[in-house]
């Protein structure tokens, strides 16, 4: 029983290590972000309306099965404010069902207009996004090449506020922040739109700032198509093919440049299923390409230490998940051992460093949620009981976003499975007829329903050993689980 209590301890204070330093990896970032903020940095951009000329550019629109926004997607793009001679608009279609030739007679309406547009359908799915945008690329005739997904709805103005700083010709990619168009519908889409909020904030000016690696987040971004080129082109060996590429071009020296002041509309998933597949394949891609690029960027000797610090955090950030799962499931066999071995008593005060990091998170979300939202009493008491419920349902999908990293660290293969487009954007349209929602009910739900009874457990077990020290984890846990298992299984798909 020692030695098994002695695994247990380690484990439970390894995990609660690796996450405190992640929470400080995030503490800089925000010193980062607030840093930025007074720097006056002037960026070397065209001018057009003082003659500069405008380059050519490619839109590419990769679409899977779309049918319910593809309309509201091109009819958008169509009306992008740039110079109709100077624009290339390609759809890269992969779809399977009725769609095609709605989205095929629409495209054809637009071309009729005289917009340089064309409809590419593949028969095939090979190398899923990553495929279709490579076969795209191979006809572009675009010097730059801007992405959105199907989801998206750009500004009239986006490109003349992004296309600018390719001036600089050491830029290799413009990536803009997103926008939430369903942010108020429920809790899911509320708890996506601010963990979303942080990363685009936080996060990615925070690294951008100090010229640290970010990543193209797969849309609502715009490329220089040499640079994409010169970093080896798409590749479809992991999930996250953006994060891919985003580090092979940056390990070639390029710059990437974020622009948070550019909001780019999109749609977050309103349903369960649709949020658990992209949950998954973010993560499980994210571990993918931290076992494909942590390497190269260990032993680059163009970066900072500093920069392979944060870029090896980057790579690990789904990995985190792993480490609260252990902490989490252990935690309870750590209350019958500190009853037990009272001689451990200063390694049940490593939960003191969980602790610290869950109030470095309080504090560096209220940052980015104020900056948003803003301050005043009111709405840090919003920001309060959001953060609770964020917090508590991230750990609720803790155990299926560890399946997910343990399946990309493995080299476990699987299909890019889509995110499921709904046109949700207010409380009055629905979603329940939605032919492309998944019905299936996976194992890892009814394991989920077990892990919701085994923290019921836990609470039941402080009560009787009279130690109350884990009872707040343990009641958010049962309650994350609770909301992930019913949600799954009682919300029809």
């Amino acid at each position: 029983m020692l030695h098994i209590s002695y695994i247990i301890l380690f484990f439970y204070c390894l995990a609660i290590v690796l996450i405190f330093f992640y929470g400080l990896s995030q503490f800089n970032l925000l010193f980062n972000y607030l840093k930025s903020k007074k720097d006056t940095h002037s960026n070397h951009t065209y001018t057009f309306e003082k003659g500069d000329s405008f380059p050519k550019v490619t839109v590419q629109l990769p679409l899977y099965n779309e049918k319910y926004v593809v309309e509201r997607l091109l009819r958008t793009i169509a009306t992008l404010d740039y110079p109709r001679e100077q624009l290339e608009i390609q759809v890269l279609d992969d779809s399977t069902d009725e769609s095609v030739a709605f989205t095929k007679k629409i495209v054809d309406e637009l071309a009729q207009t005289g917009l340089d547009i064309i409809h590419l359908h593949r028969s095939h799915r090979t190398g899923f996004k990553a495929g279709a945008l490579k076969d795209g690329l191979a006809i572009a005739k675009g010097e730059f090449i801007a992405i959105f997904d199907a989801d998206f709805v750009p500004q009239k103005n986006w490109l003349l506020q992004t296309v600018p700083y390719f001036k600089d010709s050491k830029i290799g990619v413009v990536q803009t922040r997103w926008g939430h168009l369903n942010r108020n519908y429920s809790i899911l889409t509320k708890i996506q739109a601010f963990a979303l909020d942080a990363h685009f904030s936080l996060e990615q000016v925070g690294r951008n700032s100090q010229s640290h690696f970010i990543n193209f987040n797969g849309t609502a971004g715009i490329w220089r198509k040499s640079c994409i080129l010169d970093a080896g082109n798409w590749q479809s060996d992991t999930l996250t093919e953006d994060l891919d590429l985003s580090y092979r071009a940056q390990l070639k020296n390029w710059k990437f440049k974020y622009l948070e002041n550019v909001e780019t509309p999109a749609e977050l998933p309103a349903v369960i299923s649709a949020a658990r597949s992209q949950q998954f394949r973010w993560n499980k891609g994210g571990a993918e390409n931290f076992s494909k690029n942590a390497k190269r960027v260990l032993k680059s000797n163009s970066i900072s230490i500093k920069t392979k610090v944060h870029g090896i955090l980057h790579l690990l950030n789904s990995s985190m998940f792993m480490a609260v799962f252990t902490m989490s499931v252990l935690s309870i066999p750590v209350l019958f051992i500190k009853k037990k071995f009272p001689q451990f008593d200063i390694l049940f005060d490593f939960l003191i460093f969980f602790i610290i990091t869950s109030l470095l998170f309080f504090i560096c979300y209220w940052v980015t949620y104020k900056s948003i939202h803003g301050g005043g009493f009111r709405n840090f008491l919003d920001y309060l009981l959001m953060f609770i419920t964020f917090y508590t349902i991230a750990m609720g999908f803790s155990f299926h976003n560890s399946v997910a990293v343990l399946e990309g660290l493995w080299g476990k293969k699987s299909e890019f499975v889509r995110t499921p487009k709904l046109n949700i954007e207010g409380r009055k349209d629905h979603w329940k007829q939605n032919s492309y929602l998944n019905s299936t009910v996976s194992k890892k739900i009814y394991f989920e329903g077990f892990l919701m009874l085994y923290f019921c457990f836990g609470i039941y077990s402080a009560v009787q050993l009279g130690d109350f020290s884990l009872v707040f984890f343990h009641l958010m846990l049962m309650l994350g689980y609770g909301y992930v298992f019913f949600q799954s299984i009682v919300i029809p798909k």
